[in-house]
C-alpha cells in the first residue's frame, strides 16, 4: 500500500505540474509493457543480467572466503584491513578509467566494476559476522577434539549465516549499481546504454520505465535471497520466530 500510495502521489504531482521531466505513471507503465515485449530491449536485459550474475557470483565466492579467513585469523584481517578500508571509502566510480584502460570496451570491464561495488562490502560484513561467533562454543569444540576444518564448517559458517544473508541482500543492490554504472561509463551496452539513449532523446517516460524495471529486478533478487535465507537458516531463533 505504501508503494501504491507513493506512485499515486507521483502521478498526481506529474498531472498538476505538467513538467516534461515528470511523466505520468500511466504513460510509464505503458512504456514498461512495450519495453518488455521489445526483442532488442530483452536482448539488452539478457546481456546485462549475464554480467550481473557473473560479477555477483564471483563477489559471493571471494567475499565469503576472504571474509571467513579475516574473521578467523587475526593476521589475515590485519594484513587486508587497510586495503578493505581504502576500497570501501573510495567511490568505486573513480576506478572506471583504470578498468577501461585494462579491459577496454568489454564485458569484463563491467564485471570487474560489479565486483568492485560488491566484494569489499561483503568481505567486511562476513568478517564481522565470523568475529561475532561465540568464543565459548569454539573453545568447547576444540576441547572435544574438533579440527580447524570442522570448526569452520560446523560452527563459524552456520553461526554467521544469518548475518551473511543480510549482507548478501544489500550486496545485490550494490551489484546492480555497479552493472548500470559500468554500462554507462565503460561499455555503452545493455540497460545502461538504453537508459542513456532515452536520456539523450529527453524521453523521460523511457528513463523512468527502465528505472522501475531495474529496481524490480533488484527487489526480486533480494526476495529470492530472503526465501533462500529462511530455508538455510530455519534453525536460527529469529528465523523460527518469523514463521
Amino acid at each position: 500500500m505504501s508503494i501504491v500510495g507513493g506512485l499515486a502521489l507521483f502521478d498526481l504531482a506529474a498531472r498538476i505540474s505538467k513538467q516534461p521531466f515528470i511523466p505520468e505513471m500511466s504513460d510509464v507503465f505503458v512504456r514498461i509493457f512495450e519495453l518488455l515485449t521489445d526483442q532488442d530491449v530483452l536482448s539488452d536485459f539478457n546481456r546485462s543480467l549475464q554480467n550481473l550474475f557473473l560479477g555477483f557470483t564471483i563477489s559471493v565466492v571471494f567475499g565469503i572466503l576472504i571474509g571467513v579467513l579475516c574473521g578467523r585469523y587475526d593476521t589475515v584481517e590485519r594484513t587486508l584491513r587497510p586495503y578493505l578500508n581504502l576500497m570501501l571509502t573510495s567511490p568505486s566510480i573513480l576506478f572506471v578509467p583504470i578498468y577501461f584502460a585494462i579491459f577496454g570496451i568489454s564485458r569484463w570491464a563491467i564485471i570487474v566494476l560489479i565486483i568492485d561495488y560488491s566484494v569489499f562490502f561483503l568481505i567486511v560484513s562476513v568478517t564481522t559476522a565470523v568475529q561475532s561467533v561465540s568464543k565459548e562454543t569454539v573453545e568447547m569444540a576444540s576441547v572435544f577434539g574438533a579440527t580447524e576444518k570442522q570448526t569452520l564448517r560446523l560452527i563459524y559458517l552456520p553461526s554467521a549465516m544469518p548475518v551473511i544473508f543480510t549482507a548478501l541482500r544489500v550486496t545485490v543492490g550494490r551489484a546492480v549499481k555497479g552493472m548500470i554504472n559500468g554500462e554507462l561509463f565503460i561499455a555503452v551496452v545493455g540497460i545502461g546504454a538504453r537508459s542513456q539513449s532515452f536520456a539523450r532523446q529527453l524521453d523521460m517516460v523511457g528513463v523512468f520505465a527502465l528505472a522501475i524495471i531495474v529496481v524490480c529486478i533488484a527487489l526480486l533478487l533480494g526476495a529470492f535471497l530472503n526465501v533462500f535465507d529462511k530455508r538455510v537458516n530455519s534453525w536460527a531463533p529469529q528465523a523460527r520466530a518469523s514463521k
